[in-house]
């Protein structure tokens, strides 16, 4: 009687040990563990992160760290945890966090408007792993330019603003690869041959969009923009453009983050490659990021006989056309005689 009183309190303890034990399992499991106030936070893991990096990650968003460490412990996958970004959400609990982590969350990467290739590139590293200098080594890698008829000047043709998705911790190569297979796929036959019956190279068609869209932020003034400026290379005309010039005082100062409202006499004659006042044809590089809409404008640019523009007083953002230098005469004494008023300098 005593023996079967014993076995019954052995099995009793035991069933109450093995439901502290799930109890225990439970509230390490389904207990909240996080401890920032945002909705949610991305964990980044690096490539060949140390199991110490990877705690140092995690031990900011996790409000009792042991408890997860333990989880993970208790489900084999201590020390698995693959670099990327992961997602986790204000009041996830341990068993939520670890299925977070299994999910490396995609980065949409985004630009444009960038106006030189290393400020794209700074925008870039700003989104995913990779540094600049291992960026602009591959962006530049000399076989690659050579393969897509660039240069460091003008790869930033390549580059189409968009938004790319991408891994985090994915490489510079791949991240290259992404961007060259866009570019291949907007320069297809139509637009190659619209190039060609143009006279114009794929990089000549971007770098003189650049300078359409840099002359107006009104997308449907760029083909009449557009055409301008080839009728002035057809004539063996300077393209003299404004925007080249502001180009070629921020790259002679080396400063892009300056702000340019105005272009003087003087500043006509910098000495700069780019500078299109000083230098005939269209610039070997580009003096930013055309989007499509400015390349698509020069592939179907207006057929006129403007030569001449200037900006618009009436119509603000718009520019006024002109065949003759006389009419652009009056254009320009109008437009001079309204920034003088505005004290814009």
């Amino acid at each position: 009687m005593k023996v079967n009183k014993f076995i019954s309190y052995t099995a009793i303890i035991g069933i109450l040990i093995a439901l502290g034990f799930a109890y225990s399992l439970y509230r390490k499991a389904f207990t909240p563990n996080t401890n920032f106030t945002q909705a949610s936070v991305y964990v980044h893991i690096p490539t060949d992160a140390t199991q110490a990096q990877i705690q140092d990650s995690l031990k900011k968003y996790v409000e009792n760290y042991e408890s997860l460490e333990s989880l993970f412990s208790k489900l084999g996958q201590a020390g698995t945890i693959a670099p990327g970004r992961y997602l986790i959400e204000n009041g996830d609990n341990n068993y939520r966090i670890v299925r977070h982590l299994r999910y490396n969350v995609p980065v949409r990467l985004t630009f444009n408007n960038q106006e030189t290739l290393e400020k794209l590139l700074q925008r870039i590293a700003s989104q995913v792993e990779p540094e600049i200098a291992d960026l602009y080594q591959t962006f530049t890698e000399p076989e690659f330019l050579k393969e897509m008829g660039m240069t460091k000047s003008s790869v930033l043709a390549m580059c189409m603003p968009n938004t790319y998705e991408v891994y985090w911790n994915t490489t510079p190569l791949k991240i290259r690869n992404i961007l060259q297979k866009e570019y291949v796929r907007f320069w297809n036959a139509e637009r190659q041959e619209k190039a060609k019956a143009l006279g114009l190279t794929p990089v000549q068609v971007s770098s003189l969009a650049a300078i359409v869209q840099k002359e107006t932020a009104k997308v449907d003034e760029r083909p009449k923009v557009a055409g301008a400026y080839l009728n002035r290379l057809k004539r063996d005309m300077l393209l003299q453009a404004d925007p080249t010039v502001v180009y070629s005082k921020k790259a002679l100062t080396n400063d892009f983050d300056q702000i340019i409202k105005r272009v003087y006499l003087k500043d006509l004659a910098l000495d700069h490659p780019f500078n299109t006042y000083r230098y005939k044809g269209i610039p070997e590089g580009l003096i930013a990021m055309p989007d499509e809409s400015s390349i698509d404008a020069v592939l179907n640019a207006e057929k006129h006989d403007y030569v001449y523009f200037c900006a618009s007083v009436e119509r603000l953002g718009y520019h006024e056309f002109a065949s003759t230098l006389e009419e652009h005469a009056k254009n320009r004494e109008k437009y001079t005689k309204w920034l003088n008023e505005q004290h814009i300098e």
